[in-house]
């Protein structure tokens, strides 16, 4: 009976169904993945920072990535690209990475604003390190946390099995040719430099009563821009937001006091809202420039005290940073003693004072008073940072943190009633009273709207950022002869270039060995050979299987 089947089964071998059953079927099922769809992730990323300073390249001078995905502790040549999380990675494995490694992707804790003080401590000690580094030749990317992103972590760290961790040599050449992996794709072409760059500064002007040249004047500076080892995440909420926020309500309350003549002081108050600050101060140096060098009339030639304001949200201390200790009875010493006074009074902050000498040995000032000292201006820096190396100041965790608000409420209270004491020469009266008060409200619209977006020097050189109209219009409210002053690098020698690529997109692709595609179409030769040889010497198979059949009937 079975002879009869065989019979059926050699003609339908003669048609085109078994070549397909028997061929393309099989292939089809042995390259076709599990599942197409998880097969395949996009993720957006963002590049570590690339400019030039002085001469100098910063940051990371490639983009494009197209690599092999491997783990931090399974890595092992330039055709490897490490995927790490940020608390995972510390500075001794980025120089390695750094000099070894293809590109580095890190991918950032999930809650980045819940982390214990030891994790922020780790991520700001690893930034440092990265800002340190004056070049770095492989790409740098980083990425937010993703469910999909985590997968991929756990896969590189549990399925690779290194030559050196395999227990035996099958071992090793069994998960060289089945072990799953990941193709790193970041299709950015070069990174190249910014052309028409246009560094922003704004200034507005209160005039006091009397001739308004011969008055002396007061100066309130802050910079608006921020800085984070990727200038996409550089967010600057304390540093400088809250600077910017200050300025802002000061000169809001002080509009006020200036609108009316009674009330209007012998004093003229300028107001300097400063770009590229992160960038050595670049804003207030050519601004510094532009008014001093200048022919015509400046609105600083003889400012009695320059105060600029930087970081000050971080803590309920109030630090006066002076590159030269004020003279008891000048602007300088009698405003210190009143910021002492109000302070007290309000039992609202600690004030002390930072004596630092200005070293022009180093590539990049402390603070952005001294670029007025060294023009021998009178200038101090109000900051509730002790030190200008504390790495808050550039840093990717600089974002939105609870009680800012209120710590920065009552330092602007300070520095608003202190300054109002000064050139009204009070000493005892409280002038910012209901109805005219610091207004936490306003101070929290403005604070949370520039920390809602990176700032990043680079990000804003531009002619018309919106973020830079948006200062201007709040700045033509309140103060008068607002000017927008633009600034271009020099093009001979430029004093910074930026470049762009600053974002890109990720692809990750769930891919085998080489070694894999190999042993397939090893394995895929030989089964098309087997089917062959069956195929075109079917009937010599037919008439052995009938003979035997024969022979085992008769027996």
């Amino acid at each position: 009976m079975w002879l009869e089947e065989c019979d059926s089964f050699a003609e339908l071998c003669r048609g085109y169904l078994p070549y397909y059953l028997l061929i393309i079927l099989p292939i089809f099922i042995i390259i076709s993945p599990v599942n197409p769809v998880a097969s395949s992730h996009e993720f957006p990323v963002y590049r570590m920072h690339q400019y030039d300073l002085y001469g100098v390249p910063h940051g990371c001078r490639s983009a494009f990535i197209c690599l092999e995905a491997r783990s931090l502790t399974q890595w092992s040549t330039s055709r490897h690209c490490v995927i790490t999380e940020a608390l995972s990675l510390t500075p001794s494995l980025f120089h390695s990475i750094k000099h070894k490694a293809g590109a580095l992707i890190i991918v950032l804790p999930q809650k980045i604003t819940d982390l214990t003080l030891e994790e922020k401590q780790h991520i700001m000690s690893l930034e440092e390190s990265m800002l340190l580094r004056p070049e770095i030749t492989i790409p740098v990317y980083f990425a937010s946390w993703h469910p999909n992103l985590q997968t991929i972590l756990d896969d590189l760290s549990n399925e690779f099995v290194t030559d050196e961790r395999a227990g035996s040599a099958a071992e090793a050449m069994f998960n060289s040719i089945y072990a799953s992996g990941y193709q790193v794709v970041v299709g950015s072409g070069p990174a190249l430099a910014k052309r028409d760059v246009k560094v922003t500064t704004l200034h507005g002007k209160l005039t006091g009563t009397g001739a308004e040249e011969k008055l002396p004047t007061i100066v309130l500076v802050a910079h608006y821009d921020s800085a984070a080892v990727a200038p996409e995440l550089a967010f600057g909420a304390d540093s400088n937001a809250s600077g910017v926020a200050m300025l802002l309500e000061i000169a809001r309350l002080f509009s006020t006091l200036y609108s009316t003549s009674r009330s209007r002081p012998q004093y003229n108050l300028v107001f300097i809202v400063t770009g590229a600050g992160k960038l050595n101060y670049q804003g207030s140096k050519k601004w510094l420039e532009d008014q001093l060098d200048s022919p015509e009339g400046s609105v600083i030639q003889d400012a009695a005290y320059v105060i600029c304001l930087d970081t000050v949200s971080t803590s309920n201390n109030l630090y006066v940073h002076v590159s030269k200790p004020p003279k008891e009875n000048s602007t300088g010493g009698l405003f210190y003693k009143e910021l002492k006074t109000v302070s007290e009074s309000l039992n609202a902050t600690t004030v002390e004072g930072v004596h630092k000498k200005i070293n022009l040995a180093e590539e990049t000032l402390a603070w952005e008073h001294e670029r007025y000292s060294i023009r021998r201006l009178p200038a101090t820096t109000l900051s509730t940072l002790k030190t200008h190396e504390d790495p808050i100041r550039m840093s990717i965790l600089d974002t939105v943190q609870t009680g800012q608000i209120d710590r920065l409420y009552k330092h602007t209270q300070v520095v608003a009633e202190a300054l109002a004491r000064h050139i009204y020469n009070l000493s005892s009266s409280q002038i910012f009273i209901d109805p005219l008060d610091v207004s936490k409200e306003s101070l929290s619209l403005w604070f949370s709207y520039l920390a809602s977006q990176p700032r990043a020097a680079s990000l804003l050189a531009d002619k018309n950022n919106v973020l830079v109209g948006t200062l201007k219009e709040a700045m033509a409210r309140y103060l008068g002869d607002v000017k927008v002053i633009l600034h271009s690098p020099d093009k001979q020698e430029p004093e910074f270039v930026f470049y762009d690529i600053a974002n890109a997109m990720l692809n990750v692709y769930s891919v085998k060995p080489i070694a894999f595609d190999l042993f397939v179409t090893i394995a895929i030769v030989l089964y098309l050979g087997v089917i062959y040889v069956i195929v075109h010497n079917f009937s010599r198979a037919y008439s052995l299987a009938t003979r035997f059949a024969v022979k085992n009937k008769t027996s």
